[in-house]
This record gives structure tokens, C-alpha cells and sequence, in this order.
């Protein structure tokens, strides 16, 4: 009994009445009991001291790896009307693939000849430029034409000119040697009438003297006059040369004008030209813009337009569409906190939504459904719901991930750390401490920065 007094009452109680009490006045079970305490504390203390890889838990979705390779909606570059459905909800359509053919709704483009116009038009600008190109050259050679014979002229009347330079020369020497024979004249008169009077001389000898006096006065003018209207005729031909020139200068530059103009109409027909051959394309590749195609191999999961003859803004999403090759990568946020013990390169354990997993949290190896991945990114900004988010690839060295996951799908993720006893993990939990700062040692110092 529990032997509070010196007074034993064992004696006055039939203990084989009473089976229970039997059993625990049995010295045997005393020892039971306590090898099982004893068993559960050397448990206890060796399931303690075991290896826990303390790691961080959270969760998000799959996405893709690439951009191109995410679910994408496909919208109409244009505004339409929606004539025929080419392909359905669920449909498995190539690149190239005519999903939906619209028609116009804008009155600018209702002419169904519209490119046959346009080109029409086009073809009538480019002969006008051609015209232009032969009226340019026509101009052209009128206006060499017009040089050559300035250039003709000007040599004629220059030579003219040399040759009343050699006139005024011969005219100077004839009016120089009229003085000469005037000086020669008057002189002799001059003695004749000395000799005159002195009675040597008839006066018949004098008158004749006096009349060649007088006759070569007379052609010292006439030399005289001749030799300055020589002069005159060349000054009237340098006159001439420069009328010449400035005639054909006035010409030449009337055409020179007109060329101007001509080439000034022809850049104008060839910025029009260029309008319209854009013009003509954008024509051209709007028409294209009628057949919506698939960008690229895939499934048409929704059809945000429905049925025939609904109007389609234009930039408006018409179906969305899910590429048929992707790589799937998880998608999960971690809290502030965790952030310094996330590094690129880290390996995960995932377990996916829909794939039955026995997970237990501190044995990674024990698990198993689980699935290993490595982080290749984490944002250098926090998300609008107040933590950052990491990007998680397959690990190659690994199983493969499930061919039947999609994108969307959930995804439970394990950041594996340092490896400590359990002990410590249930002191840390107790604390309320974050895990050991962690920092593999595959990271170079590159990596850490």
C-alpha cells in the first residue's frame, strides 16, 4: 500500500478477493514498470539525438520555364465581325492553324478591289515619275545645248575681237606714221617758205608744198578717226560677248528653272509613290489580319467570343490558348525571414497536388511520392502579398516530374537547410527561432554575392 503509517492493515484485508490489488502488491510488476520507463527514456533520449534537416515549408503552383510556354491569350489585331469558327474548346491546332476567319467593320476598307486600286494608283504615280525622269533628261540636254552654242558664240566673237585688237594696232601705226608724215610736211613748208622768201623758190614750188602739207593733215585725221573707230568696234564686241553670255544666262537659267520644277514634281510623285506602297501593304497585311492563326502548336481551352456575326474590338482577347511543349517549373513564395537562407542552386523536395506522398518533414530521404527540384530564381523585389517569390526547376539527377501535371496545379515544396538533432529542432520550435543560417558549400563566392 502506499505506507503513510506504522499501523499495517494488510492483515485485516483479504487481498485474494480483490485481484487488481493483488497484481500491484506483485514485486514483479514494479520492475516492468520501471524497465518501461527506463526503455522510454533511452528512447526518447536516442530518437533526440538522431540527425533532423531542418528545412523550410511552403507552397504554390506550376508554371512554365519559359514565357512563350505560358498559358497565353490570342486577341485580334484589328476590329471584326466573326464569320466562321475554325476550331472548338479543347482542339489541338498546329502552328499556322486557322482558328477564326473575321470580316471588316470599318466603312475605310469595305472596297472589296481595294488592293487592285490601290495598285492601280501605284503603277500610275511610278509612270509619272518615269515621265518626270525623261523630261529631266530632255532639260537636260537642252540645257547643254544652250551651253554648247553660248560657248560657240562667245568663241566666234572673241575671235572677232583678237582681230580688232590687230585692226587697232595697224590703225595705231598708220595714225602714228600720219603724224610723222604731217611733222615731215609742215617742216618741209616751213622751209620752202624761207626759201621763198629769200627768193630761192617759185611761188608754185610753195602752193605745192602747202598742198601736201594740208594732204597729210587730212590723213593724219582720217588715221586718226579710223584708229578710235576701231576702238569703238571693240568695245561694241566686248558689249556683244556680254550680251551673249548674259542671254544665254537668262536662258539657261529659264530652263534650269523648269528642271528644278520637274524634279521638284517628281519627289513628290516619289513620296507618293512611297505613301502608297505603304499604304498598299498595310491594305495587304490587314487582309492578312481576317484569318487568326495559331502562334504555335497547342490546345484551345476557352472561347472568350461567342458565336457568329459578334463584333471584336480592336486589341480584344478571343480564345486562350495553351502551348502543347512546356517546362514546368514551381512557382512559390517564402516569407521575409527565410529569405537569407535562399540560394540559386538549392535543392528541393516537392510534392504535387494529386500525387499521393508520405512525407516526413526532418528525413527527406525516408520520403517518399516526393519529388526533388532546384532553385534557378528568386525576385529581387517582394510580392504584393508581402513575400518573395522563388522559382523551382526540375532536378535533372532526380526523378522526373509527372508527365500529367499542368500548369496551375498545386505544389507543396520542402527548402532543405543544415542537418541538426531533433533535440534542438523541438528547442528551436519552442523558441520560436528561425532555422541555422545556412550556406551550401557548392556556392562560390560569385554565387553569394
Amino acid at each position: 500500500m502506499l505506507n503513510i503509517s506504522r499501523n499495517s492493515v494488510s492483515s485485516k484485508i483479504n487481498i485474494s478477493a480483490y485481484s487488481a490489488l493483488r497484481k500491484v502488491e506483485m514485486k514483479t510488476t514494479r520492475r516492468v514498470i520501471l524497465r518501461i520507463i527506463l526503455w522510454t527514456a533511452a528512447i526518447l533520449f536516442i530518437i533526440a539525438m538522431l540527425p533532423w534537416t531542418q528545412n523550410v515549408r511552403t507552397s504554390g503552383s506550376l508554371t512554365t520555364l519559359n514565357p512563350e510556354q505560358r498559358p497565353q491569350e490570342i486577341h485580334s489585331v484589328i476590329s471584326g465581325r466573326v464569320e466562321k469558327w475554325m476550331a472548338k474548346e479543347g482542339d489541338f491546332v498546329k502552328k499556322g492553324d486557322t482558328i477564326i476567319i473575321i470580316s471588316e467593320v470599318k466603312d475605310a476598307y469595305f472596297d472589296d478591289q481595294l488592293l487592285e486600286r490601290t495598285e492601280n494608283q501605284l503603277g500610275l504615280k511610278k509612270q509619272s515619275v518615269d515621265a518626270y525622269s525623261r523630261k529631266i533628261e530632255a532639260q537636260n540636254r537642252q540645257l547643254d545645248a544652250l551651253f554648247n552654242r553660248r560657248d560657240l558664240e562667245s568663241n566666234k566673237t572673241r575671235v572677232k575681237i583678237e582681230q580688232v585688237k590687230l585692226k587697232i594696232q595697224n590703225d595705231s601705226i598708220a595714225y602714228e606714221a600720219s603724224i610723222m608724215d604731217n611733222s615731215i610736211a609742215q617742216y618741209q613748208l616751213q622751209r620752202m617758205d624761207s626759201l621763198y622768201t629769200k627768193g630761192l623758190k617759185s611761188l608754185a614750188d610753195l602752193e605745192k608744198r602747202k598742198l601736201k602739207a594740208q594732204q597729210t593733215n587730212a590723213k593724219q585725221i582720217a588715221a586718226n578717226n579710223k584708229w578710235r573707230n576701231s576702238k569703238n568696234e571693240l568695245l561694241n564686241l566686248r558689249i556683244e560677248l556680254n550680251n551673249i553670255y548674259a542671254k544665254f544666262e537668262s536662258d539657261g537659267a529659264k530652263v534650269l528653272s523648269d528642271k528644278f520644277t520637274t524634279e521638284t514634281n517628281k519627289f513628290d510623285a516619289e513620296s507618293t509613290i512611297n505613301k502608297l506602297e505603304n499604304q498598299y501593304s498595310n491594305y495587304e497585311e490587314r487582309q492578312s489580319l481576317y484569318v487568326i492563326k495559331a502562334p504555335q502548336d497547342g490546345y484551345v481551352t476557352k472561347i472568350i467570343v461567342q458565336g457568329i456575326g459578334e463584333t471584336i474590338k480592336e486589341g480584344a482577347a478571343i480564345l486562350s490558348f495553351m502551348p502543347k511543349e512546356y517546362d514546368l517549373t514551381a512557382e512559390v513564395y517564402v516569407d521575409p525571414i527565410d529569405l537569407p537562407l535562399m540560394h540559386i542552386g538549392e535543392h528541393v523536395r516537392l510534392q504535387f497536388d494529386g500525387w499521393p506522398a508520405i512525407v516526413f518533414s526532418g528525413w527527406p530521404s525516408a520520403s517518399h511520392g516526393t519529388y526533388g527540384g532546384e532553385i534557378y530564381a528568386i525576385d529581387q523585389f517582394i510580392s504584393k502579398n508581402g513575400k518573395y517569390r522563388i522559382l523551382i526547376k526540375p532536378d535533372k539527377k532526380d526523378y522526373a516530374w509527372p508527365k500529367e501535371l499542368r500548369v496551375g496545379g498545386g505544389a507543396k515544396v520542402m527548402i532543405l537547410l543544415n542537418d541538426v538533432p531533433v533535440w534542438y529542432e523541438l528547442w528551436r520550435n519552442i523558441n520560436g527561432f528561425p532555422p541555422e543560417y545556412y550556406q551550401p558549400t557548392s556556392l562560390s563566392k560569385t554565387d553569394i554575392k
